[in-house]
């Protein structure tokens, strides 16, 4: 047994702040039920208390579940852990939530679910090619080549991307600086908080700083937005390069474009194309979400490697990193490069 079971028990701890935030008798004990019998499965099949339990460890916890319960069950069951990892995660008896991955993997199942709509990829190749603004055609098409969220999209500054290019007029940030043709991805950006000396207007969710490669396809839609991107102060001569990549080019000229934006411009694309309807839920509409699976899915089926997936996505911990070679950078780039299809007609 790890010294680990000497700690104060956090189910309790957890279950007197639900009870403290109002919650009714019926749901306290269905927390207090399931959180028991997790507690439980750590200590006998690992040996190991919650704030111990890593990734893997839900995900044995999860699999065990859905041999004796239905798969709506698991999902409720799946939501009241990750609650209680959340909490932990806030008053620091854990580093991370543990959770975040799992979630993430058993909605990628869901959303695989053939009652989807299935845009193949030539489909896919005629729907950017009718895109004519350069904003937009940017926006789609670094949502279908990397996979990042419409909100780590909006969050994206100019210091984040380093491309081989005149074009780039700027120093990138220190994490890419010798790595051209590539994109930044950070952790710290937060919906209202403060963040590169502006408040941000959406959340970066990835649990690790991610590195996403460009290919030359990317390369040139970016370098075609850059030559008529909208000058802010921040992307002045005199300033500092630390404005926002992308920035609106209408009502919102030259400031930085939020995720309501992003959604906007692609439902316009999407509705145009008969791809999304008013009322229609995530089986019928493309949306920038949508992007993202399609990401996945296709990069996933292409290389048969689930894990620089997920580090690409940005939903992978260190111990998945680990388990590859040291050169984890030039291994995830050569990756990408020979799998990436193309959205070009």
């Amino acid at each position: 047994m790890s010294e680990g079971r000497q700690e104060p028990n956090t189910v309790e701890y957890f279950l007197q702040d639900i009870e403290h935030h109002g919650r009714n008798e019926r749901t306290a004990a269905a927390y207090e039920r399931v959180l028991s019998d997790y507690e439980e499965f750590l200590a006998d099949r690992f040996e190991k208390t919650p704030p111990e339990a890593s990734y893997r460890d839900c995900m044995a916890w999860v699999h065990e579940l859905r041999a004796t319960h239905s798969e709506s069950t698991v999902a409720t069951y799946a939501s009241y852990l990750n609650r209680f990892y959340s909490y932990l995660e806030r008053v620091g008896h854990t580093d991370e939530n543990p959770m975040t991955v799992v979630l993430e993997e058993m909605n990628e199942s869901i959303e695989s679910n053939p009652t989807r709509r299935d845009v193949t990829l030539p489909e896919m190749r005629s729907f950017v090619g009718e895109i004519r603004h350069p904003l937009h055609r940017a926006i789609v098409t670094t949502l279908l080549k990397t996979g990042i969220r419409a909100g780590e999209l909006c969050n994206l500054d100019l210091i984040d991307l380093h491309i081989d290019h005149e074009a780039q007029t700027w120093q990138p940030r220190a994490h890419i600086a010798g790595r051209p043709d590539s994109l930044f991805i950070a952790t710290e950006h937060t919906y209202g908080r403060e963040s590169g000396g502006e408040r941000r207007t959406a959340s970066n969710k990835r649990k690790r700083e991610t590195v996403v490669p460009i290919d030359e396809e990317l390369k040139e839609v970016l370098i075609r937005w850059l030559a008529v991107r909208p000058e802010t102060p921040a992307s002045a001569p005199s300033a500092p390069a630390t404005g926002p990549l992308f920035v609106g080019t209408a009502d919102s000229w030259g400031e930085r474009l939020t995720p309501d934006i992003v959604h906007h411009v692609v439902e316009g694309y999407a509705r145009d194309r008969g791809w999304y309807r008013t009322g229609g839920g995530a089986a019928e509409n493309v949306t920038p979400h949508y992007f993202r699976h399609f990401f996945t899915t296709h990069l996933r089926d292409r290389t048969g490697d689930r894990g620089i997936v997920q580090y690409l996505r940005g939903d992978v911990a260190s111990d998945v990193i680990d388990t590859y070679t040291h050169n984890w950078g030039d291994r995830v780039r050569e990756t990408y490069l020979e799998h990436i299809y193309s959205v070009t007609p």
